[in-house]
């Protein structure tokens, strides 16, 4: 065991106070410090302008899918508007004609299960003829559309179409005629 006493002396040498213990960097031409500092000047506008710009990112991301989706929608209901008067004017266009076989093809499935195309010809050939009729709006809730009907003798009514969407083209057709 070692008996108390005083410390032993330091390896490096006491100069003064404690400053000149920290090497200093070399001075002279090309000597670069041992650290460099970090770059203060506009440390904080860099900062606001790279979330700005990647606020704006998410903004453009964000905002144009949603643009893209009421896009579609608006479309998708001015592509029904459209289909839905084109099918009604031409069935009622072929029925005004005489022409009812092409009537028929007009109908959607069920409406041809429900009557064969003799039956459809016969019956609509004994209806009183069409002389003229005016295709409304169609309302894209219940997909039906108002037409209205002028018959060859004078009288007048007003008919509305039931539409229903192809399963396999996506095509408005007649579903039935109230």
């Amino acid at each position: 065991m070692t008996a108390p006493g005083p410390a032993a002396p330091s390896p490096h040498p006491a100069t003064g106070d404690s400053e000149s213990r920290v090497p200093t960097p070399p001075q002279g031409p090309g000597v670069v410090p041992p650290f460099a500092a970090p770059p203060t000047e506009g440390g904080r506008s860099r900062l606001w302008l790279g979330l700005g710009a990647g606020a704006l990112a998410v903004l453009i991301c964000c905002g144009g899918g949603g643009s893209a989706v009421v896009g579609l929608l608006v479309s998708g209901a001015q592509a029904i508007e459209e289909q839905g008067r084109t099918v009604s004017d031409d069935y009622f266009r072929a029925l005004s004609d005489g022409q009812f076989g092409r009537a028929y093809d007009q109908l959607c499935e069920d409406a041809k299960r429900r009557e064969s195309r003799q039956e459809f010809e016969r019956r609509t050939a004994a209806e009183p003829q069409i002389s003229s009729y005016k295709v409304g709006q169609v309302d894209i809730n219940t997909l039906t559309v108002p037409v209205d009907v002028t018959y060859a003798g004078g009288g007048q009514e007003r008919q509305q179409v039931v539409l229903q969407q192809d399963q396999q083209t996506g095509g408005m057709e007649v579903c039935g005629v109230n």
